[in-house]
């Protein structure tokens, strides 16, 4: 399994050698998916994450899951991801629900999964390593408050 080159190109990853990024490859499990098959389901417990080798994902929000049970509402689409993005990162942090749900967007899709267990252990074991991805994933946090932010403040006007 050579990802090497993809995992060069994840945010979270930014910056690890390559021996620290082999060490990451060799937890990562290939898991290929068919057009809108889901990845993961809103609400459902976080347990590892994805990273995309080939394909779109799109990331999905269902008002019914708050609703009254009427499913009045049809998910809805609030991202597309290609190749070398990430998602469902938040269960490295909180092993708590995920808030919206994952599906192949396009013919196929070729991803990478990552345990939760398994990476919090390589980051543990080196220290170095931990602290980097640990920064990049704050950063890459931060980013996706501010945009909701944005998106917030641009609804209320």
């Amino acid at each position: 399994m050579a990802h090497s080159y993809i995992l060069e190109q994840v945010d979270i990853f930014e910056e690890l050698t390559p021996g620290q990024l082999e060490r990451v490859e060799k937890i990562c499990v290939e898991k290929n998916y068919n057009k809108d098959e889901v990845v993961f389901e809103e609400n459902s417990l976080s347990t590892e994450f994805y990273i995309i080798v080939d394909g779109q994902v799109e990331i999905q929000v269902d008002p019914d899951t708050i609703g009254d049970g009427t499913n009045a509402y049809e998910p809805t689409t609030i991202a597309v991801l290609r190749r070398g993005q990430s998602f469902g990162e938040v269960a490295i942090i909180d092993p708590g629900v995920r808030s919206a749900s994952a599906k192949c967007g396009s013919e196929t899709c070729r991803l990478l999964m990552i345990d939760r267990e398994e990476v919090l252990r390589l980051l543990e074991a080196n220290v170095e390593m931990g602290y980097i991805v640990m920064r990049n994933f704050a950063v890459d946090l931060s980013v996706r408050i501010r945009q909701t932010n944005l998106l917030v403040r641009e609804s209320l006007m």
